[in-house]
């Protein structure tokens, strides 16, 4: 059983699919379009895919709570969290607000780190997966000043994966993430694609391809890696 936050959109959307056909019964966790959740719940449903989706701020720690509680009271296990959400903010950083830092910190990483960390008991007695999404080269120390608080937040993201594949090792629990590039279906400002060396901006698919490996059993010594997808940007 997976959850996905995010997980009914774009990137989400496309890696629910593909861990819907492998196959895993999903959860997807979204915070507040209602019509788009039962949009995607109706086309995962024709695939076969087992889905729900649950209606959840996965910034909010009580809301965690209550979503990990559902997953174990109605699942009754959770073998992979997908950390997917988290805003993008474009724009100069001496611009920006102190509640646009807060709010793009939020939703990268004290969401991923209260999904988590919630969700350890469940993944322990399984030996489950953590699985996050984050940026092309965060794990890169690099000058952003047009997308400071969500690099810093993926940065931290990275930081965060490598240290609970540390801990969680133990336990039998793989935790690894994938750093997409620029994706058509991304929030980041018009990208010439002559600019990329593959000539072209990645689909939401071929991420979760990248996803969909990490979570079989071909990736089962792999954890604490951060897989870059970008086509070759910023190389």
């Amino acid at each position: 059983m997976a959850l996905i936050t995010g997980g009914t959109r774009n990137i989400g959307l496309a890696i629910a699919e593909e861990l819907g056909m492998m196959p895993y019964r999903l959860v997807l966790a979204y915070q507040t379009d209602v019509a788009k959740a039962e949009v995607a719940v109706r086309r995962l449903g024709t695939l076969g895919i087992a889905v729900r989706a649950v209606r959840t701020d996965v910034t909010e720690d009580g809301d965690v709570r209550r979503l990990l509680d559902d997953v174990r009271n109605v699942e009754g296990r959770l073998d992979l969290l997908v950390n997917n959400v988290g805003d993008f903010l474009w724009k100069p950083w001496a611009e920006t607000t102190l509640a646009e830092w807060n709010d793009t910190l939020r939703s990268n990483l004290t969401s991923a780190f209260l999904c988590a960390k919630t969700s350890l008991p469940l993944l322990r007695e399984r030996g489950g997966q953590i699985i996050s999404v984050a940026s092309m080269h965060a794990d890169v120390l690099r000058a952003v000043p047009n997308t400071l608080p969500y690099a810093i937040a993926k940065t931290g993201l990275v930081v965060l994966t490598k240290s609970a594949a540390k801990s969680e090792a133990r336990y039998g629990i793989r935790v690894n993430a994938v750093c997409p590039g620029f994706v058509s279906s991304g929030a980041a400002p018009e990208v010439d694609p002559n600019s990329i060396p593959c000539g072209r901006l990645a689909t939401p698919s071929e991420i979760a391809h990248v996803v969909r490996f990490l979570a079989t059993e071909e990736a089962s010594y792999v954890t604490g890696a951060v897989i870059n997808v970008h086509g070759g940007a910023l190389l």
